[in-house]
């Protein structure tokens, strides 16, 4: 039978969050950015446990508030969302196209591959004249 503590609390659960609480003590960490110091909380740091956050912020919180609204202003400008370093569609760099003459009607097109030759390359309206039909069960996915 558990034992219940005042504040509705089994006894492991009560264990539990005082290990936590000594788990995650107040840290000084500094803005790599700024150099200025900030306090990572022991509440910051469970939450970051809980979410399974590895790395501890290296920026203080005013850094970064200012490196999201510099991010989402670049994103305005240029049209593309950041996904990260190494995205290439939809991330930093717009795709590389190829120039490619279309096997049917001989029209140059651009395509996201380099044409090798051993196989055929159709401009768009040539494609969605010869592609097969779609079977209904796929098309409604």
């Amino acid at each position: 039978m558990p034992i219940w503590y005042s504040g509705g609390e089994t006894c492991d659960a009560q264990i539990e969050k005082e290990f936590l609480a000594l788990a995650f003590a107040d840290k000084q960490i500094a803005c790599r950015d700024c150099g200025t110091h900030f306090v990572f909380t022991a509440g910051e740091q469970e939450f970051y446990a809980n979410k399974g956050l590895m790395n501890e912020p290296t920026r203080c919180p005013s850094c970064r508030t200012a490196r999201r609204a510099t991010r989402s202003t670049l994103e305005e400008n240029d049209g593309y969302v950041r996904y990260g370093n190494f995205a290439s569609f939809g991330g930093k760099t717009p795709r590389q196209m190829h120039p490619a003459a279309c096997a049917d009607c001989g029209q140059m097109t651009e395509v996201p591959f380099v044409p090798r030759g051993e196989r055929p390359v159709y401009c768009s309206s040539c494609y969605n004249k010869i592609k097969p039909p779609v079977p209904h069960e796929e098309a409604a996915r």
